[in-house]
């Protein structure tokens, strides 16, 4: 994953400090962390969205929590947050018909990828990744996968709360859409109304037939 062997005590770092290991990689040379995270592994209906994000080296960075921690007021407030203190920001999507395609994780890891290639689109070339989870993109650029990292790093904290603010404005539209699944609640995950609701009226053309609990028709 890496082009030098780095220690793991690297990613591990003893300090409570969420940052701590974007300036051990710093100090190893890496002068552009990004951290990516995806939201929407678990939805029966909607897209997988990811983030990229570069986080300014002089900002709050204990600010970033993990996004499943915190309140939807609270993401939305450092969302904001973000924008204004000029963190860089790639996002990436793929679609629910790419995800019955290559499977969740692949489309997981594609989102990841586009995020990647659209903060380079922006002129914002990260030289190591910070990527949440067991597995590493498929992509060249060194990178360290780190199970829980929302909770180890500020900047996949910062993707998570981009990619789950972005997402769930998403499924805000389609419930507007699709009012009888109630995703501006749920964001398509299988709640029981939501499966009760598939049972009553069917899919919509978003839902993910490759999943479990997604039925084809009312019967």
């Amino acid at each position: 994953m890496c082009d030098k062997q780095l220690p793991k005590a690297l990613f591990n770092p003893p300090s409570g400090d969420n940052f701590t290991i974007e300036r051990n990689l710093q100090q190893q040379g890496y002068s552009v962390v990004a951290g990516l995270d995806e939201v929407g592994r678990g939805p029966l209906a909607g897209p997988v969205v990811a983030a990229a994000v570069i986080l300014p080296a002089t900002c709050q960075h204990s600010l970033y929590l993990d996004s499943k921690k915190l309140s939807a007021k609270s993401r939305e407030h450092l969302f904001s947050c973000l924008h204004e203190i000029d963190a860089c920001i790639g996002i990436g999507v793929v679609s629910h018909t790419i995800i019955d395609k290559i499977n969740i994780l692949q489309a997981s890891l594609l989102a990841m990828k586009r995020a990647v290639l659209q903060l380079k689109k922006q002129g914002f070339k990260p030289d190591f990744l910070l990527v949440d989870g067991k597995f590493p993109i498929p992509m060249a650029t060194p990178q360290e996968a780190l199970i829980k990292g929302e909770s180890r790093s500020a900047s996949i904290a910062a993707a998570s709360i981009i990619a789950k603010v972005t997402r769930d404005g998403m499924m805000a539209k389609l419930h507007h859409k699709y009012p009888n699944y109630n995703f501006i609640k749920n964001q398509g995950y299988p709640t029981l109304q939501h499966r009760n609701a598939i049972k009553e009226h069917g899919i919509t053309p978003h839902h993910r037939k490759s999943f479990n609990g997604v039925v084809h028709s009312r019967d």
